[in-house]
């Protein structure tokens, strides 16, 4: 939580120094895009890595990578010599490490919690990650006028050390470990007491040539494509994460273009989700996610769509704050039912490499929406919506016109997408009977390589 909030107030940070700098959603847009390449390029590989090597290691990896990325930012602002490309790069090298942290933290759920509160586990995740957005962004909105970039990301670096020394000092079991010497064929005797020795002297279980490396990476996408159920969910929250992200990357930039680049605005809208998604983590905390959980997934999906576009529709706090806790409000139903329904489905010791095929192709979503929306917004939407413009005249009286109206139209489209997607989630069979149409995660699955 503590390492959470600084990082947020630095994130927080970097998009308010951005947009005085540039004035563009694009910019903004391209600091997400570059972070989140990297994670495609690197999920697969990340899976296997997370399947074969210690957990507990990969996390402290993760964050201490992050730490040394924050110094790189803070020496370059300190010297003056920090600018936008550095954010970009910066953004990369997190992005890779943190998608193999993440994938760790969420793979290790199966191994410290018991099945029937992986539902709660991930709630308090949820908690977390808007425990932090309460505080940071009302934080960083009054510090970044009183100490600068600087100065935050100065209180960021220091907040990695409660996440190192958390970490270091927790047990996180791994999962056991399959033999692979009994899957694989090796006619050369003596390699194969070469490979026996390896196995008993550092714990490993193969030597990975290239053939088997690729056999590996791809299995996640044929366990996923060869069960239909998780195949459409995966379609099914792909296409919410493509429009969400598509508001997400105008979120920002709208608020500030509209309240006159004023930051306490934003940080007050932005603790508003926290509070919204606070509450909600709680009550999934407690109570748990409904079954069947696929339930919780969609029709947090449908509660997510109308409040986002109740917010778009807003051009003032007095509505963009309740709009905006009813929003994240639903999000710790959402992500906790559906990441309930991988971690039952999905063998502990192969999790890592399908959660990462997972990752893959909602991650390609993530960094294609931020591109889109950031051309969209700059060059067709807001043109559009000033006096005089195309669209004008036709959404002026919803939406005003002036800066930031054609980002606000722009995001209730998107809204609206989301609100579409969750409904038509009960239209299709292979999703709403996901759950019994699986075969339980628990089962002796002999044949998986």
């Amino acid at each position: 939580m503590v390492s959470t909030i600084g990082s947020s107030m630095t994130s927080f940070a970097i998009t308010i120094w951005a947009w005085e700098l540039t004035g563009q959603a694009t910019v903004l847009a391209l600091v997400i895009f570059f972070t989140q390449v990297p994670r495609v390029l690197i999920s697969p590989l990340a899976g296997l890595i997370v399947d074969r090597y210690n957990r507990k290691l990969l996390i402290m990896i993760g964050d201490t990578v992050a730490a040394l990325s924050t110094l790189g930012i803070l020496l370059l602002s300190l010297t003056g010599n920090l600018q936008i490309w550095h954010l970009y790069v910066a953004g990369a090298i997190e992005g890779t490490f943190g998608q193999i942290q993440e994938l760790a933290a969420l793979s290790s759920i199966t191994m410290l919690v018991p099945k029937q509160h992986y539902g709660r586990a991930s709630g308090m995740i949820s908690l977390l990650e808007y425990g932090s957005k309460i505080f940071s962004p009302a934080l960083a909105s009054v510090l970044y006028y009183a100490i600068g970039l600087v100065g935050i990301l100065s209180i960021d670096l220091f907040t990695f050390v409660f996440a190192i020394s958390t970490v270091l000092f927790l047990h996180i079991p791994q999962p056991p470990a399959q033999d692979r010497l009994k899957q694989f064929k090796i006619q050369n005797s003596k390699f194969k007491i070469v490979l026996e020795k390896l196995r008993k002297k550092r714990g490993l279980d193969s030597i990975f040539t290239g053939k088997f490396i690729w056999q590996e990476i791809i299995f996640g996408f044929h366990y996923i494509f060869s069960h239909p159920g998780l195949l459409a969910l995966l379609i099914t929250s792909s296409l919410f994460q493509f429009a969400h992200d598509i508001g997400g990357a105008l979120y920002a930039p709208m608020i500030l273009a509209r309240s006159g680049n004023d930051a306490q605005v934003l940080g007050s809208v932005a603790a508003a989700a926290g509070v919204g998604g606070v509450v909600g983590a709680i009550i999934v905390s407690i109570k748990g996610v409904p079954k069947p959980r696929i339930h919780g997934l969609l029709l947090g999906m449908v509660g997510a769509g109308l409040s986002k576009i109740v917010f778009g529709l807003s051009r003032m706090p007095l509505m963009w704050i309740p709009a905006q806790f009813c929003s994240s409000l639903n999000f710790p139903l959402m992500s906790s039912s559906r990441d309930a329904i991988w971690l039952a489905q999905v063998k502990p010791q192969v999790q890592g490499r399908v959660f990462a095929t997972r990752s893959v192709i909602m991650l390609i979503t993530s960094a294609i929406a931020p591109l889109i929306a950031g051309t969209l917004a700059d060059k067709v939407f807001e043109p559009a919506m000033m006096p005089g413009g195309s669209l004008a005249n036709t959404f002026g009286g919803i939406f005003g016109t002036g800066r930031g109206a054609g980002m606000a139209l722009l995001y209730v489209i998107a809204s609206f997408c989301l609100l579409v997607v969750g409904v038509s989630g009960y239209t299709s069979k292979a999703v709403r009977e996901v759950e019994t149409i699986l075969p339980d995660g628990d089962r002796n699955y002999s044949n998986l390589p």
